[in-house]
């Protein structure tokens, strides 16, 4: 090596030692991002929390600590360059229920650009203190439990692009500072407890998207919000609003979805000076009080996918003009008063996927346009005056209708054959109509039916075979027709079925013991047929484990039940729980489900016809912890078996009209649930169990024409019967007070109820099963029950009238 070259690769490596603290300093991260006075105010929030945690410490904080960079803590994020911490999301279900203080650590983290507190559970009222963090561009407290009034303070965050303050129990009107948030370009305050303020929402001209609905805002909205050129979408449903339609805000041009539904508007629709450039989609005006007929300028509205003027007072023919609308996928016009003809034009709407023309006056045919539409797939026209089918000149095959509801109209002759075109039901109601002939063989090879209810019609023939291997059928109710024959036993293949209805046939056949493999099996009703024989067999054990409601009245069963009769049935003694579903849109959060028998969307659901409190009643939902058992009117004999005490959730208990002897079992006392219990027109004999004088939700009974003696239970429960619940009974006594003529007992109050029921002590049915008395969690839904059982309305169903 030269001389030259030395001296230089000697001044290059005294340069890299030298310099190797600087340049180990830019090539690795910061060894400390986070600055001392922002982590000791994360460290204060997170004492904060907590203290009032559920858990031993909440997450996601439970990570935090002095040892790791407080920029890397979860939910945490800093500025590269300041370390000051400007992004906090402590979203957690249900991790802690904590006050929020006005000196909280939080509010030293003065610039913040996002905060995400929602769904953490926060209590009391939102602290003046907010306005502190005035560089706020994102602010979400959705989901908790904060009270009281929106602070003024929080129009101080003027940077403010996003604001969610819904699922909450705020109250008052919208601040007036509210209009200082001349950035906001999204206001969700749905689900709480205000009650005015919509006058400051016109000057926040960047807004695009307005929710507040779910409150009680009970006012017109005069504000004219046509200055809001950005806006998109503006929800106020389910509130109060009243006055007429404000037509101002069609003139936005920007507008794509206004859901005004469920208030209190009136007078008839009017557009005003609706432009054909609108962008609307979305609009519904449903549950209000518009009157009138439909205006023609809604044809202008060219971009409509969705309109829903559904309950209602609007009247006429169904515009012709809403052919127009050549976009339009789902129309909603139920609820109002529309008669007439379905105009033919409503065939040009060769996008709509969804028709609901149900509750009007409609008459005549069913619209052609329904036969002929290649991407209708939900229709519903029940609760018309449809007198028949048509014709279909040109059947097409494959048709994608899903969901037909033709219910309660006049529909007469048979079952038409080419509706076998239809391959892919999912839903096919033609209850209560006037329809005859047998059902058409061809609907057994639809696998993907899941509803079918043909009840209440003339249909006659032997039931064919619905069910093949792999159908869905889940519902099927062929009630009060003429059919005859036997149950088809196919459907045992009906692996999902929940609901079976045959009542009011008849049908001559054994007990179909074979349905119970049927495992999600909910609902069997074979009452007022001709069925004979036992419902009991050494051989043959009775499954049914889903089993909730069995009604096998007025038939010609015979023999005696042995005393574990009802031993495996389990699903009667246990306490129902709501499921819970995910919220789509709040994918870390659960709302529950269905409180109704039926289908999982809530769009179908079961119906039934029981003999409550000694009337025929049509329920026309049914509540999922209604149990109920009807097995009067037939041949029974021996003794009620003491098993029965089992069922502790049964609601509902009919074993009138049978020849049962012996006593009454004492087990009864153990059905804390029962409200209605009929054992007249038997040969019972015995006292009344004193026991069953405790069942404070127990509010109609019948003992009358038996061999009954003793003293009757002098208790609420029984002081409230009419006399002809004990007639016919000669060795009873004690009933002076029941039977005098201007007899009344006041109706016991709800936190009488409530006593009664806490104080109840549950004895054991027989040494052998003792391990069943379990169910005790049903004590606070029997609580709740009762209340609801001595309201106006009842929850456990909701009763057509």
């Amino acid at each position: 090596m030269s001389r030259n070259k030395s001296y230089w690769f000697g001044v290059t490596i005294y340069f890299l030692v030298s310099c190797h603290p600087f340049i180990n300093t830019f090539a690795s991260p910061t060894q400390s991002l986070c600055r001392n006075d922002q982590r000791d105010a994360l460290l204060e929030l997170k004492e904060e929390l907590s203290i009032h945690s559920r858990n031993s410490a909440p997450v996601p904080t439970i990570s935090w600590n002095k040892r790791v960079d407080c920029c890397s803590w979860k939910g945490v994020k800093c500025n590269a360059i300041s370390g000051e911490v400007i992004s906090l999301k402590l979203g957690d279900p249900s991790t802690f229920n904590s006050s929020w203080k006005s000196s909280s650590g939080l509010f030293k983290l003065q610039n913040l650009l996002h905060l995400d507190l929602s769904s953490l559970g926060l209590q009391g009222e939102i602290p003046s203190s907010i306005g502190n963090l005035s560089h706020l561009t994102y602010l979400d407290l959705s989901f908790n439990q904060l009270v009281g009034e929106v602070p003024a303070s929080i129009g101080n965050l003027n940077q403010l692009g996003y604001m969610d303050l819904s699922d909450n129990n705020l109250k008052g009107n919208i601040p007036t500072s509210f209009a200082n948030l001349s950035k906001l370009s999204e206001l969700h305050l749905r689900e709480n407890q205000f009650t005015g303020g919509d006058i400051v929402l016109a000057n926040l001209t960047s807004l695009s998207i307005i929710v507040l609905s779910f409150n009680y805002f009970k006012s017109a909205i005069s504000a004219d919000l046509s200055g809001l050129h950005n806006l998109e979408r503006f929800w106020v449903y389910n509130n109060s609003f009243f006055g007429p339609f404000p037509s101002f805000l069609l003139t936005i041009p920007s507008l794509v979805d206004i859901d005004l539904s469920e208030n209190q508007f009136e007078g008839p629709i009017d557009f005003g000076n609706t432009s054909s450039s609108s962008k609307l989609t979305e609009l519904d005006l449903s549950h209000n009080n518009f009157g009138g007929r439909v205006p023609s300028s809604i044809s202008k509205l060219v971009n409509l996918a969705n309109l829903d003027l559904s309950h209602n007072n609007l009247g006429g023919q169904v515009p012709s003009y809403i052919s127009k609308l050549r976009n339009l996928l789902s129309l909603d016009l139920s609820h109002n008063n529309f008669g007439g003809r379905v105009p033919s034009s409503i065939s040009k709407l060769v996008n709509l996927s969804s028709l609901d023309l149900s509750y009007n006056k409609l008459e005549g045919q069913v619209p052609q346009c329904i036969w002929r539409s290649s991407k209708l797939n939900s229709v519903d026209l029940s609760y018309n005056s449809f007198s028949s089918f048509g014709i279909i000149l040109e059947p097409t095959k494959d048709q994608l209708v899903r969901d037909w509801d033709l219910s309660s109209n006049s529909l007469q002759g048979p079952i038409p054959q080419w509706i076998c075109n239809f391959r892919y039901f999912s839903f096919l109601d033609f209850s209560n109509n006037h329809l005859n002939g047998s059902i058409p063989q061809c609907l057994k090879n639809s696998t993907d039916f899941n509803m079918l209810n043909l009840r209440n019609n003339s249909l006659s023939g032997f039931m064919p075979d619905l069910c093949i291997d792999g159908s869905q059928l889940r519902s099927l109710d062929v009630s009060l027709n003429n059919f005859v024959g036997k149950l088809p036993k196919s459907l045992i293949n009906c692996e999902w079925m929940e609901f079976l209805n045959v009542r009011g046939n008849k049908i001559k056949d054994t007990f179909p013991f074979w349905l119970g493999s049927l495992q999600y099996l909910k609902v069997l009703v074979l009452r007022s047929n001709t069925f004979y024989g036992p419902v009991y067999k050494p051989s043959a054990y009775l499954g049914f484990p889903s089993l909730r409601i069995m009604d096998i009245s007025n038939n010609n069963f015979v023999g005696s039940l042995p005393q574990d009769y009802f031993v495996n049935w389990t699903e009667m003694s246990l306490v129902w729980r709501r499921p819970m579903l995910t919220l789509g849109y709040k994918p870390h959060l659960t709302i529950p489900g269905s409180s109704y028998m039926g289908d999982g969307s809530n769009k179908h659901q079961d119906s039934i016809d029981l003999v409550y409190k000694g009337v025929d009643t049509d329920f026309v939902l049914i509540f999922q912890a209604f149990k109920a058992i009807d097995f009067s009117g037939n041949r029974f004999s021996g003794y009620i078996p003491e098993s029965i005490g089992l069922l502790s959730e049964l609601r509902l208990l009919n074993l009138s009209g049978n020849t049962f002897t012996g006593n009454i079992p004492p087990s009864l006392a153990n059905i804390s649930k029962l409200e209605t219990l009929d054992l007249s027109r038997n040969n019972l004999s015995g006292e009344i169990p004193r026991g069953l004088g405790k069942l404070s939700f127990l509010s109609n009974i019948n003992f009358s024409h038996n061999h009954l003696e003793g003293l009757v239970p002098r208790s609420t429960q029984f002081g409230t019967q009419t006399c002809s619940s004990f007639m016919g009974n000669p060795g009873l006594y004690g009933l002076e007070e029941i039977c005098r003529e201007s007899h009344h007992v006041p109706v016991p109050t709800t936190s009488q109820q409530h006593e009664e029921s806490l104080s109840e002590t549950k004895e054991p049915v027989l040494n052998w099963i003792a391990a069943a008395i379990a169910f005790g969690p049903g004590v606070f839904c029997g609580l709740v029950i009762g209340h609801i059982f001595t309201s106006y309305k009842h929850e456990w169903f909701i009763i057509s009238r």
